[in-house]
């Protein structure tokens, strides 16, 4: 096997764990930044726009295709695997610390 064959190669591997990597975080990251965006739009809702909750769970639940749709975009279009990572993450804390204090208020 010569020099060049050896370089793609490995560069052809890189590149798969790359776009695996991409795609692991799109489809984990995804479902739960949205499964945390329905919880925090469906207590949400009710308090903004006094909506029944059951309205509330049902705008919810369809704003979460929204938001999943653009957590795959945003980690396949980001620079690099870290900064989706970091992005999806950071979207995550702040929907988890709207949640706190939403379960705050409530109590």
């Amino acid at each position: 096997m010569s020099l060049i064959s050896k370089v793609f190669v490995a560069d052809t591997a890189r590149y798969r764990w790359m776009v695996a990597s991409r795609v692991l975080l799109a489809v984990v990251g995804g479902y739960l930044l949205s499964s945390l965006a329905i919880i925090v739009l469906a207590m949400l809702l009710p308090v903004l726009f006094s909506a029944p909750q059951a309205e509330a769970l049902l705008t919810a639940s369809l704003w979460s295709f929204v938001i999943y749709g653009i957590a795959v975009m945003f980690v396949f279009t980001a620079h690099t695997v870290l900064r989706a990572a970091v992005g999806l993450s950071f979207a995550g804390i702040l929907l988890a610390v709207v949640y706190a204090g939403l379960r705050l208020l409530a109590a």
